[in-house]
């Protein structure tokens, strides 16, 4: 057989598999064909019209069916075409209605089919819009929706609504009255759930089909005429249900897939179109985390379209509750708004992992969806969904001017972290990416002249440049022509950088902007030949095969097999071999484990750390060991369960931080946390100074902290260099360790989560300085709090404990995302410091009005004060009431200052 038999036989069969048109990519995957072949033999079949052809990303094929659509109408800018879907799934279905609307002299009646929900209703009424947008109706022709399971329980008083009555025809009948078909003259008149309508009214309706005309009920000797489309959808299957003479009678049967049958891509714009709905009626924005879009997107949902918008405005109910009750900044759905059996959406994960990756690759942790945003997008785009270098920079440019910065110091002062996006916008292209879809939108010129630069800069750098590079570099100069006819200005903040950094690249820049501005006829500015340079020094290698490094997740246990039973279930729902298992056999020596487990931890190191899960004894220690022995950062929970394996491990496979997956989860063991609290009392003040070098300016701005502001003892200043930035980010970690970091200064911004940062340009004008004294000074007015506890609590060393109690008065903010002046901060400590005087020397416990309420506003943050609390419960041996809890959260909640994120 030849190949192009092949190619068709393969079509075929996946088409009639997944019930919508195929790519050329797909049919490649299963025979092994390179895919370039498999479309041109596709596109030679399409000539041959043994296929049908159908434009977009990606291009789809499917067998000609013979079914021929009148071409009335050929705009595809309709209502039926702008149905998600309309390029896979819901293909024939359209083509059908199509032809069932256009064919001539006053179309086709029409049954549709499907399950409760697919939008049969929908579906009807978009039908009645491409007629008028046909003209096969007049836009003023009526609609009329009329659902006969309403009169099922009257057969007479249904018959009686379709077909109006007579006068005296049946009791209650006192008056003549006019039917819906009528009314639905030169219009259409959809009839839902048919299959309710009795045998009589059936065999009345498929006489009007026949004849054109109808009896009132009742009537005996006059006839009504009417000029009426029927589209009528049932549930059922209609050889059970309906008459096989009125069956017969319909010529067109149209048949919508279920949500199963859908893809994914088709749910993922479902529900974005369902948010963006609740999105306009709030007249706000909605943020939805990525747990649960994805379940959304894999939970099982019988009742299809219809139930997922339902759930959808269950879980925007719930989100814009919490958004009311507790004063939150924006509305966001979590996981607690889902239903329950939405939420078990994410038990399906593992089967997906790969569609996940392509749906939402380049979606972070939140989405946000707003109803004035473009949804008629029917495909993923691609090419197009990328933010642009330059409007990152032009964003950035006018936040700084709403701020009420100058234009020279905008200059001065803004800082992007264009090296990371750049290589996130090289690595983000497709391996699979064809020149011949890249031409789509770039111009043939601009792809030639490419491979002119790239030829150019191979022989200067002796350098290959792969087919990434290619594709990126090209929409970058395309993006860069619109950017020039529109005269819009270009602007790069670190154009001297990298003209220090890659000072051959750039030569050969030059060269590459003077043969562009001989091919196109333009002048390029400086600036963008900074771009160029990014391009020109970028490694392929780095960018193509750079692999995410994830936190290592080590379960260790006691016993024979546990750890490796709970890792087993771990991994087999996560859908990737991530959690290990040391199994610790009761008769083996804690000090072989603890070898065993060191070079394990060394192992599953990647420079994002090793969470260890233990259940108790010795191994809680070994953490805290490991990491004075190998300085691999290493956390520890223990009295763990297989669901807190399941949880770190997935938060570790999506990329998260150490810290974030440990601190969390509001079920860290009271143990671990105590000892986090002791270790950090241990700590010294850390003052990091941060530039590319880790000289010059940044022991300059050591030198100033050191001459202008008053430093105790206890800190130390040290300065790094920032030039790789992931190298950096690990560095900060060892000193989070070692060190209670109280800000970071630097010649760029390097967005720290929970440390202060200060802008080096800052320093050096004075205003940098006086930040800094405001963090000192919050330093020494803990000093004081230390002193009157000393002198007033009877009960324990106030000195003591106000350490500890400033270190959960940080642990509350970070994790409650408030900031609170300091002045508050003192009050806070001084309340919390003779609270616990108070409760171990028995005194009286105070009351909280409306705790109630107060507990059902802030459940949350309550949860939150109390996980953080409880470490001083633990040493001190008290219980602190939710009474007090109230207070204390109050305490926070009530004086917070803006959270500058």
């Amino acid at each position: 057989m030849k190949k192009i038999d092949n190619v068709y036989q393969m079509l075929e069969e996946l088409e009639g598999r997944m019930k919508r048109g195929i790519s050329a990519f797909e049919i490649s995957e299963v025979l092994h064909i390179d895919r370039t072949s498999v479309s041109r033999y596709l596109n030679r079949l399409y000539e041959e019209k043994k296929v049908e052809k159908f434009e977009g990303r990606p291009v789809l094929f499917r067998v000609m069916r013979g079914l021929e659509i009148p071409t009335k109408n050929s705009d595809s800018n309709n209502s039926l075409d702008k149905i998600i879907g309309s390029q896979s799934s819901l293909q024939v279905p359209i083509q059908q209605a199509k032809a069932a609307i256009l064919y001539p002299p006053r179309g086709l009646h029409t049954l549709i089919l499907g399950e409760t929900g697919v939008g049969k209703s929908m579906f009807a009424e978009l039908m009645y819009q491409f007629a008028k947008e046909s003209g096969v109706i007049k836009e003023e022709a009526a609609f009329i929706r009329f659902n006969c399971a309403d009169y099922a329980e009257n057969p007479q008083l249904l018959i009686s609504q379709i077909f109006g009555v007579k006068k005296g025809s049946y009791t209650g009948a006192d008056r003549d009255r006019e039917g819906l078909l009528k009314k639905a003259h030169e219009g259409i008149l959809f009839l839902d759930e048919v299959h309710r309508l009795s045998p009589q009214g059936q065999e009345m309706l498929f006489t009007y089909i026949d004849k054109g005309c109808f009896k009132p009920l009742g009537e005996t000797e006059k006839s009504v005429y009417a000029d009426v489309q029927i589209i009528a959808a049932t549930t059922e299957d209609p050889q059970s249900y309906l008459l096989n003479t009125f069956t017969r009678r319909i010529p067109m049967m149209i048949t919508l897939p279920s949500l199963k049958e859908r893809d994914l891509t088709e749910r993922h714009y479902l529900i974005e179109t369902f948010i963006k709905q609740e999105s306009k009626r709030i007249g706000k924005s909605i943020y939805i985390n990525k747990n649960s879009f994805v379940s959304f997107l894999l939970y099982d949902c019988p009742n299809n379209i219809g139930q997922l918008r339902s759930d959808i405005q269950l879980a925007c109910a719930k989100a814009f509750a919490n958004y009311k009750s507790k004063k939150e900044d924006y509305i966001l759905i979590s996981q607690s708004d889902l239903p329950q059996h939405v939420k078990k959406g994410m038990l399906q994960i593992h089967r997906y992992r790969d569609e996940m990756d392509l749906l939402l690759k380049r979606k972070g942790d939140i989405l946000r969806f707003y109803f004035k945003e473009n949804s008629n997008q029917n495909s993923l785009d691609i090419y197009r969904d990328r933010e642009d270098f330059y409007d990152i920079i032009e964003t950035k440019i006018e936040s700084l001017k709403s701020a009420g910065i100058q234009e020279e110091e905008i200059n001065q002062i803004i800082n992007l972290d264009i090296e990371s996006h750049f290589h996130k916008y090289i690595g983000n292209f497709s391996q699979n990416m064809r020149k011949n879809e890249v031409a789509k939108i770039v111009d043939v010129e601009v792809l030639e002249m490419v491979e002119m630069m790239l030829e150019l800069a191979k022989n200067k750098l002796y350098r290959e440049y792969d087919e990434k590079i290619y594709f990126g570099l090209a929409l970058h100069i395309h993006g860069f022509m619109e950017r020039v006819n529109k005269g819009t200005k270009i602007y790069h903040p670190k154009l001297n950088f990298i003209r220090v950094e890659y000072p051959d690249e750039f030569l050969v820049a030059m060269e590459i902007a003077r043969y562009m501005d001989q091919r196109l006829g333009v002048q390029t500015p400086l600036d963008e030949i900074g771009y160029l340079t990014m391009f020109l020094a970028t490694n392929p290698l780095d960018v193509v095969g750079e692999k995410e490094e994830k936190v290592g997740i080590l379960v260790i246990m006691h016993g024979n097999s546990t750890a490796s039973s709970m890792v087993d279930v771990c991994n087999a729902l996560i859908g990737e071999e991530h959690a290990v298992a040391l199994d610790m056999p009761l008769s083996m020596n804690p000090q072989a484990m603890y070898e065993i487990a060191k070079e394990k931890v060394i192992e599953l190191d990647r420079g994002k750390g090793v969470l260890m899960m233990v259940d108790m004894g010795s191994l809680t220690n070994f953490g805290d060991m490991i990491y004075e022995e190998t300085g691999v950062i290493v956390k520890t929970v223990d009295m763990v369960t297989t669901s807190l394996v399941i949880d770190a491990c997935r938060k570790a496979v999506l990329g998260r931080e150490i810290q974030d997956i440990y601190e969390v989860r509001s079920e860290v063991s009271a143990m671990a946390r105590v000892n986090e609290l002791r270790n950090d009392l241990e700590k010294k003040n850390l003052i990091i100074t941060a530039c590319f070098t880790g000289e010059g300016a940044s022991e300059r701005l050591k030198r100033i902290l050191e001459e202008k502001v008053t430093l105790n003892e206890d800190t130390e200043i040290i300065p790094l260099n920032i030039i790789n930035r992931r190298e950096f980010m690990a560095l900060l970690d060892q000193y989070k360790e070692m060190y209670r970091i109280l800000a970071v200064v630097s010649t760029i911004d390097i967005h720290l989560k929970e440390i202060p940062f200060i802008p080096a340009m800052e320093i050096l004008q004075g205003h940098g300085i006086q930040v800094m004294e405001q963090i000192i000074q919050e330093e020494q007015l803990f000093i004081g709090v230390s002193k009157s506890l000393k002198n007033h609590m009877t009960t324990a060393d106030g000195e003591t404990v106000a350490k500890e109690i400033r270190w959960v008065i940080d642990d509350i903010e970070k994790h409650l995302k408030v900031r609170i002046r300091n002045e508050v901060k003192i009050g806070i400590a001084l309340h919390i410091g003779f609270l616990i005087d108070r409760l171990k020397a028995g005194g009286k416990e105070v009351v909280f009005r409306d705790l109630e309420a107060y507990s059902d506003q802030y459940s949350r943050e309550l949860k939150f004060v109390k996980a953080r609390i409880q470490p001083l419960e633990e040493k001190y041996k008290i219980e602190i009431t939710k009474h007090d809890l109230a207070y204390i959260c109050k305490m926070f909640l009530s004086n917070q200052d803006d959270l500058r994120e």
